[in-house]
């Protein structure tokens, strides 16, 4: 263990271990959440240890909260007793477990959550400049705490939490190119005004520019004044009943004229990025950790036949390409593309490892630290190698 850690008896009693603080969902299955809690059995004195994993909806500020209510729906909660353990058929143990459980002793007992496939990624919603408290949206939250029993009241002092991000990277096969095209014809004009665009690829990752190729074909009476390109972002909110909004990322516009019987061809760049829009309060972001920047909300992939109304959170984006016309009568069409990251080169597997040979690469692991002194709270990070 890092020479710089240091247990103190009397001021530490529960410390979370894990490996990570993003899960990914992988459409056909879930990273399972698993860890290990190390205990001072002397603080338990006749309590139990437990650990719940929920997600929660939060769609109203948290100084809301009066008289009772909760702008909060919890989606999923799902509690575990770690200490003393169970009799229950245990699920086998990770390699990371593994290596901390020989690291840290007796006094170290190990975690296991499923997360189901159902539940929607970790979004955060963009606050105000005047909101205070949680930002609305979706978040996941390990807790550990002493008690008799699981109905018990939890007080803070007997409790550790600590945030976690459900997320989805990119799919290694993108879908085909995007195209769309459309015909308007005019009153007065035996002939119509064409419009075709198409995007470079279905699948752009964050801060890579979008190439946007549009191509008017004018054989009517009426000329194009303007064209006005623009990334949407919608976000279809899945709660009682389903609401969709829709942000402004990326803006261009353009006095491209297209005349009378010409044609005209031509390739607009936007990058749609969190830094130029900052200022739009309810602007879907990806989860956020304490401490970390994050940027705009990756798409949405829904597995097939998943209920929607359990989801959240779903956030898509969408080209738009309008023409102005002279005297009205504007032409306008819509892509749909992909945003998303790209999935990191050294995911580490948290499948159980069963019949394996032992080796001797590094696990980088994240210790979490919940220290109370004095009923004040500190909390500290702290990396080291296995």
């Amino acid at each position: 263990m890092n020479p710089n850690f240091e247990l103190h008896t009397h001021t530490v009693n529960k410390i979370f271990y894990l490996g990570k603080r993003d899960f990914v969902d992988h459409l056909d299955h879930v990273d399972p959440v698993d860890g290990v809690l190390l205990i001072e059995p002397e603080y338990l004195k006749d309590r139990k240890v437990f650990a719940t994993l929920t997600c929660a909806f939060r769609y109203g500020r948290e100084d809301l909260d009066v008289l009772g209510l909760s702008f909060r729906k919890d989606l999923y909660v799902s509690t575990v007793q770690v200490f003393p353990p169970t009799q229950e058929k245990k699920t086998p143990l990770s390699r990371l477990q593994e290596r901390l459980l020989k690291k840290l002793g007796q006094h170290a007992y190990p975690f296991h959550f499923t997360i189901p496939q159902n539940l929607p990624c970790s979004v955060t919603l963009q606050p105000g400049a005047e909101d205070t408290g949680k930002a609305c949206g979706v978040d996941y939250e390990l807790r550990a705490f002493c008690a008799k029993t699981v109905e018990e009241k939890i007080h803070q002092r007997n409790s550790v939490q600590l945030v976690i991000r459900k997320v989805q990277y990119a799919p290694e096969k993108p879908g085909p190119q995007p195209m769309v095209e459309t015909s308007r014809s005019f009153l007065m004009s035996d002939r119509s005004l064409h419009l075709e665009v198409s995007l470079d690829k279905e699948l752009y990752y964050h801060g890579e520019p979008i190439s946007v190729n549009v191509h008017v074909t004018n054989n009517s009476t009426k000329s194009v004044k303007r064209v006005k390109i623009s990334v949407r972002q919608y976000a279809d909110i899945c709660l009682f009943s389903t609401a969709q909004y829709k942000c402004p990322v990326a803006q261009v516009e353009a006095d491209d004229q297209v005349s009378p019987s010409s044609t005209s061809c031509q390739v607009y760049t936007l990058t749609p990025m969190l830094g130029t829009n900052r200022e739009k309060r309810g602007l879907a972001l990806d989860g956020k950790l304490k401490h970390e920047d994050t940027n705009l909300a990756s798409s949405t992939i829904v597995k097939e036949g998943t209920n929607k109304e359990t989801m959240g959170i779903l956030v898509s984006y969408r080209v738009k390409v309008k023409l102005v016309v002279s005297r009205g009568g504007d032409v306008a069409v819509e892509l749909p593309f992909v945003l998303m990251h790209p999935k990191p080169l050294d995911q580490p597997s948290s499948q159980p490892q069963t019949g394996r040979t032992h080796t001797h690469t590094h696990t980088h692991i994240y210790t979490y630290i919940y220290i109370y002194t004095f009923n004040s709270i500190q909390f500290n990070s702290i990396q080291f190698y296995l």
